[in-house]
């Protein structure tokens, strides 16, 4: 009981756990009656919510996804704010940025499965990482707006947030002097798209109306 005694092991857990709570499947079964798990891409982000619902209720369709969104984003920067504020270490900030993105894409609360992980990720690399997501954030508009598919236009926004890092920080992040926890949430990302990069090349994927 000690170890859970420690200030940073009840961040730890409180980014993952908080992280986890699946807001787009509640929101749906709740507002929707629509389970988002058996339906569309089975995914539990915003896109899903979306889809999932345009066709029966398109204007809450709009509600959903857009709270989906925002609360996906808002759920990792939580914690990491109340970390600020108790003065937390830069290291002990980016382990619960990881851990926030975890415990949304593995969360305890759907037999860790989860989403993809973007909306969360940004959330916190925006807090952490400003100008290289807000980087990121714009290629992933101009990549909307023209290829049309959601997960390609994550995964372009994730390369541009990872060049966008190296060029602006050739030592590492400030603080900890590495990239690495941004590549793990990077390949935490990619690894979720995965599924949909194999509806891709079975041009099986579809794009966002």
């Amino acid at each position: 009981m000690e170890l859970l005694s420690n200030l940073n092991i009840q961040l730890y857990l409180a980014a993952y756990l908080i992280s986890g709570i699946p807001f787009g499947y509640l929101l749906a079964k709740k507002f929707g009656g629509v389970d988002i798990k058996e339906e569309g891409s089975g995914n539990i982000g915003a896109t899903n919510v979306l889809r999932v619902l345009r066709a029966k209720n398109p204007a809450l369709a709009k509600k959903l996804g857009a709270a989906t969104l925002f609360l996906d984003a808002v759920k990792g920067v939580v914690v990491i704010l109340v970390a600020m504020a108790l003065g937390a270490s830069t290291s002990t900030l980016w382990t619960l940025a990881v851990l926030a993105v975890w415990g949304h894409c593995f969360s305890i609360f759907l037999n860790f499965e989860g989403g993809k992980g973007v909306a969360t990720g940004f959330g916190v690399l925006l807090l952490l990482l400003p100008i290289p997501t807000l980087i990121a954030l714009v290629a992933w508009a101009v990549a909307a707006k023209t290829i049309r598919i959601s997960s390609l236009s994550s995964l372009v926004a994730l390369a541009a947030l990872l060049i966008a890092s190296y060029l602006l920080y050739p030592r590492g992040i400030p603080g900890i002097g590495t990239h690495a926890p941004v590549w793990i949430i990077a390949l935490t990302v990619f690894y979720k798209h995965i599924p949909n990069l194999v509806r891709l090349f079975k041009k099986e994927e579809a794009p966002v109306a």
